[in-house]
């Protein structure tokens, strides 16, 4: 019988709270080796990966990796085509539980890694802990981390709105000032 995952979350932002580019590309600027050796390590613990059509999290077992794919392409939960390891959802036709039930996995920690409407999305359902890591650099126009996020509204507000609040703070790389946020839901 499966049971329902833990569910985590994992992004790197730019000051302004963004994960990527106007343009959907993942800047080199917001590429921090202490953080991508962070992000592999944690991939490599996980059960399963869920992301967008667009999105995905690189690197060399990216291929091997149980996956979800968020994808408004289908009607509700079938097998990728192009990756006998990954089914594709349609989060809007379908619930989470019966894409999780598709991966024939009994239990274990399911690795959101984006984009923006995955994370928002993945706020709905629930996390167990959420990985944000916060650079210094600067990508002022680009894709925010969660939707909604503008001037007014924060990565800590969205968070919080939804049960979340800050569990843990560590610095990541001192050289680039990169700090790792771990939140969570409330005790």
């Amino acid at each position: 019988m499966n049971k329902r995952p833990r569910i985590e979350g994992f992004a790197i932002i730019s000051r302004e709270g963004m994960i990527a580019g106007s343009d959907a590309s993942f800047p080199e600027v917001l590429k921090i080796p202490a953080d991508q050796k962070f992000y592999q390590e944690s991939l490599d613990r996980a059960s399963a990966v869920a992301n967008g059509r667009h999105s995905a999290e690189g690197g060399p077992k990216e291929a091997a990796r149980r996956r979800i794919v968020l994808t408004r392409r289908v009607e509700r939960v079938i097998p990728d085509p192009n990756n006998p390891n990954a089914v594709l959802w349609n989060p809007v036709t379908a619930p989470f539980e019966e894409a999780w039930l598709r991966l024939n996995i009994p239990e274990g920690t399911l690795a959101v890694v984006g984009g923006t409407d995955v994370f928002g999305l993945f706020l709905n359902i629930g996390y167990d802990a959420f990985f944000l890591t916060r650079a210094q650099a600067s990508v002022p126009r680009g894709r925010p981390v969660f939707p909604g996020i503008g001037k007014r509204v924060t990565p800590e507000t969205v968070m919080k709105r939804h049960g979340l609040v800050l569990r843990s703070t560590r610095m990541l790389d001192e050289a680039t000032g990169t700090k790792l946020e771990e939140w969570g839901p409330k005790a």
